[in-house]
């Protein structure tokens, strides 16, 4: 019984070569990104910019077009409406109201009379400018710490040159996410966060793999071209690459479709992660080494150089 092959075996593609498209196209996702958060900016959640958030279940299945309808006519401001989890239960989120905290309560009284006594209040939050400031700033400092933590460790599994060029990579991955979320201004929450967090754990798994045929290689072929030698590191490891990258994506789509609007801009981040994550592992990360003078004597002994030769 012959085993399924996505990607046929003894395959050839030329990435190496076309690496200044490649970079170009990069240059160009990555700077439009800056361009949109720059000048559009983030459309932040209440985590981020504070606000009312009101969890109520509703008898039956609940019409959430005519909620929304009813609650935006309140004059507070943007009001958001989600399914949470089933078809009768609903969060609503309402912008903070200006006032300081005195002048939340009656926005949700007023929220409260517009729904009537018919559906069950099951919580109530209000999130104040100063933690929505910290939460802000805790996620900046999480996805930084990650990146340095990511950069030390490709650093001491293989050399510096090998660090900068995922570390390259990954910023890649991250920018062009938050540019993404500029440009559609789907809500940049906490679990946003978690998903560039994920996305930079599933680059750097792409980058490490192909890093590692790449060492295996500089050991084995000590006379082969560099280019050549990247080109197939990246070959040998296409279809383990692709295999992972679609497995994943199924999932994905699953969670985004079926998932509803608690975890969608969570599964879209995702999903964007994956395929800009596999792009950027196979074809920025690698052709940076070109340029970074990696010793082609990288992890071998004086016996493995010489049985190559």
């Amino acid at each position: 019984m012959s085993r399924l092959h996505l990607i046929p075996l003894g395959i050839n593609l030329k990435f190496i070569p076309k690496r200044k498209m490649f970079f170009v196209f990069s240059c160009v996702i990555v700077i439009a990104s800056i361009f949109l958060f720059l000048s559009k900016g983030l459309n932040y959640g209440i985590d981020f910019r504070g606000g009312i958030m009101i969890e109520v279940k509703t008898q039956g299945p609940a019409n959430i077009r005519a909620m929304r309808e009813t609650l935006s006519g309140l004059g507070l401001g943007e009001v958001a409406l989600q399914e949470f989890g089933a078809p009768d239960t609903v969060l609503i989120r309402v912008q903070r109201q200006p006032g300081g905290d005195q002048a939340q309560d009656p926005a949700v009284q007023k929220v409260k009379a517009a729904l009537g006594a018919n559906v069950d209040y099951r919580r109530t939050e209000t999130v104040g400018p100063k933690i929505s400031d910290e939460l802000f700033w805790s996620g900046v400092q999480a996805v930084l710490f990650a990146i340095i933590a990511i950069m030390i460790y490709i650093w001491f599994r293989f050399e510096w040159q090998f660090g900068i060029g995922a570390i390259v990579a990954l910023s890649h991955d991250v920018i062009t996410t938050i540019g993404l979320f500029a440009l559609f201004q789907f809500e940049f929450n906490l679990s946003t966060v978690a998903a560039v967090l994920t996305i930079a754990g599933y680059s750097i798994n792409d980058t490490v793999v192909v890093y590692d045929r790449v060492r295996e290689n500089l050991r084995k072929y000590k006379t082969l071209p560099f280019t050549d030698l990247l080109n197939k590191s990246i070959n040998e490891t296409l279809s383990r690459t692709v295999i992972t990258s679609v497995t994943t994506l199924l999932a994905l789509f699953a969670l985004y479709f079926l998932g509803g609007e608690v975890i969608r801009d969570f599964s879209f981040a995702m999903i964007w992660g994956v395929l800009i994550g596999t792009y950027s592992s196979i074809c920025v990360a690698v052709p940076l080494l070109l340029y970074l003078s990696v010793n082609r004597g990288t992890g071998a002994s004086k016996t493995q150089i010489e049985a190559t030769e």
